[in-house]
């Protein structure tokens, strides 16, 4: 018999609408204890996934209770639920004195204090779920674009967990198959075999390779690509930042170096996640806050993944300009030729200009866009570069699989590295029980990421991570 837990499981803040989510052995017990319907029936009493209207009480005896708020109460019972448990949710008016004070009441009536992310564990050790989909829960909750739900909700589907059995049981029977062999050698010729397992080696470490490679762009998704605006003070970066923000997030005025500090915000272009930090104009300055401005926008710059090189296409190129080349080397460069709309038919900088500055500091990628921050003139081709540049010009979220956690890329890796001594093992022309030795790791590390090989500290690591009530 396992305990019953209670939480409140939405944002602790005042709302409309609060849940208080209750699951156990005990739950249709606790709920009964603290509801109470206006014809006075047991919710004990009633049929499963049913919505029943009454009122939260706080009983001093049998026929003495006080009203404490105007309900809806649903009721699931096992094994028809998210945990499979017999599950009670009561919908609260959203005060958060009013949660808390429904909270112990539950509580006191039977009911424990559940652990961040315990209903989902409960889900996976009943079987409901997989890690995989169990940690789909969080990538969906914290999902900050279109592109990002549509991957995390495939995850939860089954998409990836589905992709890793496939490969587990390919894995599974090349190791039953070798035992055949190695059990009964007179009917089974032993370089037929390895000619076999050669190729299905090739097809599984192709597949997981694919598997691995996409992370980098599964965790952009996710979190939004490290994106840094630079250039000299006065071209106009803080201008762009309020166009893509839609509103007038930093100041704008015709003086130099307005912006002193980093401003961080997050966005989202055609499902595209941007991770925006607008920095002070990079230049050498003796004024002290500027120092302070221009060492953080420096700091911002190695850590970005994507650079936003902002530059006044109405004035030729300025030695400040050309000083910030060199710190853009290997980086994915998009060159912002903004206020085209002053010039747009005879440009003071052309892209050639661009492209001769970065000749001996070459970027990654090097992308010059015609802009205008007071039009919008250039925003859809620069949605266009950036998924050029990061998801090769598409995200196909509806078929294709991204990986989101570090630790999946990690056992993804750990069993490529195992099917790479099993193609050593077969070049070598080594005995067949090396072989299910490294096919068994393989299938091990793939077991961990679906939940089949993990230990209890593991489990209650992740789960840890899930916010309260979830």
């Amino acid at each position: 018999m396992s305990e019953t837990i209670v939480a409140i499981a939405t944002a602790l803040s005042p709302s409309g609408i609060g849940i208080i989510r209750i699951s156990g052995d005990d739950a249709v017990k606790i709920a009964d204890t603290v509801f109470e319907k206006p014809n006075h029936e047991k919710l004990s009493d009633q049929p499963t996934h049913t919505i029943h209207y009454g009122h939260i009480v706080e009983r001093n005896g049998e026929n003495d209770y006080k009203i404490i708020d105007e309900v809806m109460v649903l009721l699931m019972r096992s094994p028809h639920s998210f945990t499979k448990e017999d599950v009670v949710e009561i919908d609260c008016h959203g005060g958060v004195y009013l949660l808390k004070r429904v909270l112990m009441l539950a509580v006191k009536a039977g009911a424990r204090l559940a652990e961040p992310g315990e209903f989902t564990k409960r889900a996976f050790l009943n079987g409901r779920i997989d890690l995989s989909e169990a940690e789909a829960v969080m990538d969906l909750i914290s999902s900050g674009n279109e592109n990002a739900r549509k991957n995390s909700i495939g995850q939860l589907s089954g998409r990836l967990s589905c992709k890793i059995k496939e490969l587990r049981e390919k894995i599974l029977y090349e190791i039953a198959f070798i035992e055949a062999v190695i059990d009964d050698p007179e009917h089974y010729d032993s370089m037929d075999i390895k000619l076999r397992l050669s190729g299905i080696t090739e097809e599984i470490s192709d597949s997981l390779t694919h598997l691995k490679n996409s992370f980098d762009n599964g965790k952009m998704m996710m979190n939004g690509i490290q994106t840094t605006i630079v250039g000299k003070p006065n071209v106009g970066k803080s201008s762009f930042l309020n166009l893509l923000l839609g509103e007038e997030r930093a100041i704008v005025t015709s003086v130099a170096g307005t912006t002193r500090d980093t401003l961080e915000e997050n966005i989202s272009l055609d499902g595209v996640s941007l991770h925006l930090i607008d920095t002070a104009g990079i230049h050498e300055t003796t004024d002290v806050v500027e120092l302070i401005g221009v060492k953080k926008a420096k700091e911002s710059l190695e850590k970005a993944e994507l650079v936003i090189f902002v530059l006044d296409s109405s004035d030729s190129l300025s030695e400040e300009d050309k000083y910030l080349a060199p710190l853009l080397k290997g980086k994915n460069v998009i060159a912002i030729l903004n206020k085209s709309d002053l010039n747009s038919d005879t440009p003071v900088v052309k892209e050639e200009d661009i492209v001769r500055i970065f000749e001996n500091n070459p970027p990654v990628h090097l992308k010059v866009l015609p802009f205008s921050a007071k039009t919008a003139e250039g925003l859809s081709e620069l949605t266009g570069y950036i998924k050029e540049i990061f998801f090769e010009g598409k995200i196909n979220t509806d078929e294709e699989i991204y990986l989101t956690s570090l630790r999946h890329k990690n056992m993804v890796e750990e069993a490529i590295l195992a099917i790479e001594k099993v193609k050593d093992s077969l070049q070598n022309d080594m005995p067949e029980d090396f072989y299910s030795i490294d096919l068994m790791q393989a299938y091990a590390s793939l077991g961990a990421i679906i939940g089949e090989e993990v230990d209890d500290d593991l489990v209650d690591e992740i789960f840890s991570k899930f916010c309260m009530g979830k």
